[in-house]
């Protein structure tokens, strides 16, 4: 922050929207790196910040993903019907407990320890959130309810238990086209499935 404090002068903000998130044009100066001053504007999108998890059996190669309605790709050619980790926002709690909840509303599963493994901006040229992304093991005592959501809040939530190399196969075919839950899938091809010291 203290390396570009100097080279932003905000010259006026307006709120646009404020129903389901905020939605601001801003007007700023840049400095730019030949040092010469450039009026430009942008609209930010802020819905706050998220957390994310990908739930795995190590032993098994088992993963559970979720399947749910996302109308803004609806409008966008897809059908909708979008499969993802599990996720949520994180509504004034820490990354790690809003995410424990979201899993279980979401999935029916409780995690006890979750493992941060790296927070990223998801569209940085205009929706202000971060994601914190997480991993955590799950068995079948981890199971205490049926998922699927909060029906009040719109959510109408599939829970899939699929095979992790299923899952990979279905990101190249076109089936998973979530950003948050192909970079998940990415690490864990990386770090826990194929890691090193899990090759027999």
């Amino acid at each position: 922050m203290t390396e570009t404090a100097d080279r932003v002068r905000v010259i006026e903000s307006h709120v646009l929207s404020d129903d389901w998130y905020l939605l601001k044009k801003t007007v700023f100066d840049f400095r730019r790196a030949d040092g010469r001053w450039q009026r430009q504007q942008r609209e930010t999108y802020d819905r706050g910040n998220g957390a994310t998890l990908l739930l795995y059996q190590l032993t098994s190669r088992q993963i559970v993903l979720i399947r749910q309605f996302r109308f803004p790709t609806y409008v966008n050619g897809h059908t909708g019907m979008m499969i993802e980790a599990p996720a949520g926002l994180l509504d004034q709690a820490t990354p790690e407990r809003r995410i424990r909840a979201e899993v279980e509303e979401e999935t029916g599963y409780r995690v006890g320890e979750v493992r941060k493994v790296f927070e990223a901006f998801m569209s940085p040229g205009s929706v202000t959130e971060k994601l914190f992304f997480f991993v955590a093991e799950y068995d079948a005592t981890s199971k205490v309810g049926t998922g699927g959501g909060i029906e009040a809040e719109g959510e109408d939530i599939e829970v899939l238990e699929l095979p992790f190399d299923e899952a990979l196969a279905m990101v190249r075919h076109g089936e998973i086209v979530d950003g948050k839950t192909i970079m998940l899938l990415q690490y864990a091809a990386l770090h826990i499935f194929d890691a090193p010291e899990h090759v027999a």
